[in-house]
């Protein structure tokens, strides 16, 4: 046996295939390729696993993690209204500390000395591979082959040709993309130009909205912030966002296209699918509208956007991002019931709320006759509300 064991995060593609054979004689060590299902559809799983084994790893792990990722990822992104910049439903940030998780338990089990992932110098994933791995198990030493190494994708495809690697070395997509069951990232290419407009092949999720069907009306229950039923149908939280990733993906709903501010500290254009993701988050934040008290509505859409920089920022292990965590599931509690709304040409419209722990008061909320809210006490409120504005406002004209 080598000296060296290195724990590859393997996606399948190009790079992290030639990184099995590339960091084998770099660090002189055997390589264990590990790869997650995350639901992200597309090339058999079982394929993945023999193609790194063709490459010469000696050992090639994949991990069905769908229930696993939809359970500890997806939900606190749901119960948080997870969107970076108010609009990236975190579709790569989420899954990067489970596959830590599980790179760091082969690395464990297998005795290895080395982990490596296949990010470039450029990216947020570099952060949150790698802050994941500092967190859970320092010891590892890291290596990432397109940074550490100057590795671009010419000199992938001249190595895998030198070598005779079993890949196609040729069948380059001028896009990187990243997908799982939370949705879909593509970027680079001619994205790069802030000008030119996505075509219709960048797209996998969504059908063109302006195309879509008759409108589709979706009742999503949930129970203490999880959703838990689909027009009146039990499900699982992966079968709630497999559904609605294919009803609200047949609407061409999530489709975004945002330049976004990379922790790295450069702008980024990036195209996105999340259907299932946008609707449930649109959903959760509609039934918190009615469940959840002012005072406390107002500061988790505080603690909402800074644990969505955390996750975004590759800081999922921190000290804060746990106690954001447990102050939002505190908030969930009564965040319980039955949300109405119509999915069609691109667009998601809440049409209806129900919940047995409203804060909606007809009586007091009523124009008409019956209304039960005392509109005498108004007068002194208001009074009252605005005196310090009054007074430092007075003192400012008399100082003019």
């Amino acid at each position: 046996m080598s000296k060296n064991r290195i724990v590859l995060a393997y996606s399948g593609g190009l790079d992290t295939s030639v990184a099995i054979p590339y960091l084998g004689r770099m660090i002189d060590g055997d390589v264990i390729a590990v790869s997650l299902d995350l639901g992200q559809g597309g090339e058999d799983m079982e394929s993945v696993r023999q193609r790194a084994l063709d490459c010469g790893a000696a050992e090639s792990i994949v991990v069905d993690a769908k229930d696993e990722f939809v359970r500890d990822y997806c939900l606190p992104a749901v119960k948080a209204n997870g969107l970076y910049m108010k609009q990236y439903p975190l579709v790569s940030a989420v899954s990067r500390p489970l596959i830590v998780k599980h790179l760091v338990e082969a690395g464990k089990e297998h005795g290895a000395t080395h982990v490596a992932h296949g990010c470039t110098g450029k990216g947020n994933d570099q952060v949150r591979f790698e802050a994941g791995f500092l967190a859970t198990d320092p010891d590892l030493q890291i290596v990432a082959p397109a940074r550490d190494y100057a590795w671009t994708r010419d000199k992938a495809i001249e190595f895998a040709e030198e070598i005779g690697l079993p890949i196609e070395q040729t069948a380059a997509s001028p896009f990187s993309i990243d997908q799982n069951v939370w949705g879909r990232a593509v970027e680079t290419g001619y994205l790069e130009d802030l000008w030119n407009a996505p075509t219709k092949d960048l797209y996998a999720y969504t059908e063109d909205p302006n195309l879509s069907a008759a409108p589709d009306e979706v009742v999503i229950s949930f129970k203490d912030g999880v959703p838990v039923a689909i027009d009146g149908h039990e499900v699982t939280p992966l079968e709630a966002i497999e559904e609605l990733n294919r009803r609200g993906g047949a609407q061409g709903v999530g489709r975004l296209d945002m330049v976004e501010d990379r922790l790295v500290g450069i702008k980024s254009r990036e195209i996105y699918e999340a259907p299932g993701a946008m609707v449930l988050i649109r959903a959760h934040e509609a039934l918190e509208d009615v469940t959840v008290e002012r005072e406390l509505a107002r500061y988790k859409r505080l603690v909402d956007a800074r644990w969505s920089e955390e996750v975004y920022d590759g800081l999922w292990f921190s000290p804060l991002k746990r106690a954001l965590e447990a102050f939002i599931e505190d908030s969930q509690k009564n965040v319980t019931g039955d949300i109405r709304l119509t999915l069609h040409a691109g667009n998601i419209t809440v049409t209806g709320r129900r919940s047995e722990n409203s804060l909606y008061d007809f009586e007091l909320a009523t124009y008409d006759t019956g209304d039960a809210f005392d509109q005498s006490y108004s007068k002194g409120f208001v009074q009252l509300h605005s005196l310090s504005t009054k007074i430092a406002n007075k003192r400012d004209r008399e100082a003019n």
